[in-house]
């Protein structure tokens, strides 16, 4: 049977691959998409999944996909800064959608409620963005939040550099209060971070291969567009990092993580490099304070993945052909 996911987004490129990957893959079925501001601002992220869900997977399943109107703003009460060179306006690379009014000004957050009343304990929730969305329903509804299967969150760097300082990743560094409040009050909690994520690299002659015989036509302009990015920053670059597949891919194929548990503080500086860092207490003791009789929680968080079987199952989803290395 399918596992039912909710999906938080910030709809960039990658998250668009990613959910392109949900709709294909048989053994997942996204319930629900949460749109907020990110790598682009929130109304033209809602724009983008509308686009996508009526224009490029009109199917039955996209069609009853709930899509939900998430953060506008962070809670560190910021002004916003966009990402429109690596996602492109509407975190669909070069493509524009075509003009939609309807659903773009929804105001229907607390669905997600209904959703998770729904779904109960078969629901897992992938955090693919910022944790705003996410951090509010912790704090209004915690008793609520308990009824979900597992979480999954793509964020952080554990001694690894960061894509935003030289420590912080982008979606903890957005709003560390978020992820810091989702951190503390969440339970069932895998972390899936750059350590990992920066590998699953998907190459120009992978997605030239899923562009020859694929079933989606935008994969390529896109991944093609957000290589572009990574390639000017940095030459050597042999293609893009599609964090979001990866944690979205850990719903059903845990088994290619290799985990370990810490306790996890978000540093909470409104500036500076260290601003959104992610720490992990590797101590025997696992206190990140002194000694207190609170017990603090633990979180498995990602260290290793097996890049043969991503590569399997990523190209044997995304062209629709069977996929295997012997």
């Amino acid at each position: 049977m399918a596992k039912k996911v909710l999906l938080f987004g910030d709809i960039g490129i990658d998250d668009i691959i990613a959910i392109i990957y949900g709709y294909l893959k048989d053994d997942i079925d996204i319930v629900g998409i949460v749109t907020e501001y990110g790598n682009i601002p929130r109304e033209n992220a809602l724009a983008s999944i509308q686009y996508l869900k009526e224009e490029i997977l009109p199917t039955e399943e996209a069609q009853q996909t709930m899509l939900i109107a998430g953060a506008e703003n962070p809670m560190t009460a910021e002004p916003m800064e966009f990402f429109p060179e690596i996602h492109g306006e509407y975190g669909l690379g070069p493509i524009t959608p075509p003009e939609i009014s309807d659903g773009i000004t929804l105001e229907n957050f607390f669905s997600i409620i209904d959703i998770i009343n729904q779904y109960g304990e078969d629901l897992y929730i992938v955090n693919i963005g910022r944790l705003t969305s996410l951090a509010t329903m912790y704090l209004l509804y915690p008793r609520t939040m308990e009824k979900i299967k597992h979480l999954y969150v793509m964020g952080g760097a554990f001694w690894v550099p960061g894509n935003v300082t030289a420590v912080s990743e982008a979606n903890f560094h957005g709003d560390p209060v978020a992820a810091q409040i989702v951190l503390t009050y969440a339970d069932q909690v895998s972390i899936i971070p750059l350590n990992v994520t920066q590998n699953a690299i998907v190459t120009p002659e992978m997605v030239d291969y899923i562009d020859q015989v694929g079933p989606i036509d935008i994969v390529k302009p896109m991944i093609d567009y957000y290589y572009d990015f990574y390639k000017k920053r940095d030459p050597n670059v042999q293609g893009s990092p599609l964090h979001d597949v990866l944690t979205l891919m850990a719903v059903n194929m845990e088994d290619i993580f290799t985990f370990e548990e810490y306790p996890v503080h978000i540093v909470q500086a409104t500036s500076g490099t260290e601003r959104g860092q992610s720490i992990a207490d590797i101590r025997p003791f696992g206190n990140l304070e002194e000694e207190t009789e609170k017990e603090i929680k633990r979180h498995r968080i990602a260290f290793e993945f097996d890049y043969r079987r991503f590569f399997m199952d990523f190209m044997t989803t995304m062209s629709g052909q069977r996929f295997d290395i012997t």
